[in-house]
């Protein structure tokens, strides 16, 4: 599965980064790297390009950029990260 098939609003883990060697090397210096949690926020109009939620900052990517990430989906409670950001703190 790629990051282009995630539905708005889930969650998924990156599991490989794909793509020829400069696209790639771009994705890892944008956060996109192996295990990152992304949840896909929204898509534009058309539905290209999508905009993401990794590492606590927004990115948007083109469809056929997102069909070389390679992804698995994430269940809401099984977050890799050690202080998960979707997690509401209760004051």
């Amino acid at each position: 599965m790629t990051l282009k098939d995630i539905k708005i609003g889930a969650d998924c883990r990156v599991v490989a980064v794909g793509g020829e060697k400069i696209l790639r090397r771009r994705f890892l210096e944008m956060g996109i790297t192996p295990r990152t949690v992304i949840t896909v926020k929204k898509a534009a109009p058309m539905g290209d390009p999508i905009e993401l939620l990794l590492r606590g900052y927004v990115l948007t990517l083109r469809l056929e950029d997102a069909e070389k990430i390679t992804v698995e989906e994430v269940a809401e409670n099984n977050c890799c990260c050690v202080k998960c950001p979707r997690e509401e703190v209760a004051v």
